[in-house]
């Protein structure tokens, strides 16, 4: 079956990209606003883009009624976020930071976690995450009256030291890592079933490709 988005509406819409699109990477991201007042939200329209220069982005989605988040209000305004990865031992606090609170409610205070201080940027990371990404904008495009793209380079990556087999070669035992991605509906997924795959070469298939 095929579904012309411009036809099935933003809700239908929302539905087929999350029920598609899955597992997706959550982004527990931190933000200061102006005043120096903390917020903490998940997003999980995320992912990392490429490493030079290493680039996230954040897909932010505005509500109906109340309009951007402090998300994006405080990362368009200071133009600086912390991106926490999730894992299983921290879901549900994440999902506390994702109620619908008031404007300038710590979200992190809520839930009970405690910060720690970033090396490069004002906003803190969640200090039990095992995973940070200290960034700085790099632009915002809006797509929509409704939505915007937040793109990002990531400065600095915090990786519990447990969780790191060997520094200089950036080697990270990521099954240790624990984390956890979206899902469809109200579900989550765990990162410990996989499999693995050796990428084809030509020339083992092929022989010497032509000059």
């Amino acid at each position: 079956m095929r579904f012309d988005l411009h036809e099935v509406g933003s809700q239908n819409a929302y539905k087929l990209l999350a029920a598609t699109v899955m597992p997706r990477p959550i982004a527990w991201v931190v933000t200061l606003d102006a005043q120096g007042r903390l917020n903490a939200a998940p997003y999980s329209f995320f992912n990392v883009m490429g490493p030079s220069p290493p680039t996230v982005a954040i897909g932010i989605m505005a509500d109906p009624e109340r309009g951007f988040k402090d998300t994006a209000r405080n990362i368009l305004d200071t133009g600086e976020f912390v991106v926490n990865l999730v894992p299983e031992r921290l879901v549900q606090a994440m999902n506390v930071t994702a109620i619908d609170a008031p404007r300038g409610v710590d979200e992190l205070t809520l839930a009970g976690l405690a910060t720690a201080p970033s090396a490069h940027v004002r906003p803190p990371r969640i200090a039990e995450s095992p995973v940070a990404f200290e960034c700085v904008s790099l632009s915002s495009v809006v797509t929509g009256p409704a939505q915007v793209v937040v793109i990002g380079r990531v400065l600095a990556v915090h990786v519990a030291d447990d969780c790191v087999l060997d520094a200089e070669r950036a080697h990270i035992d990521t099954p240790r890592l624990d984390l956890v991605a979206r899902s469809y509906g109200s579900d989550y997924v765990r990162s410990h079933d996989t499999f693995s795959l050796v990428r084809p070469k030509w020339s083992d298939r092929h022989g010497p490709k032509p000059e």
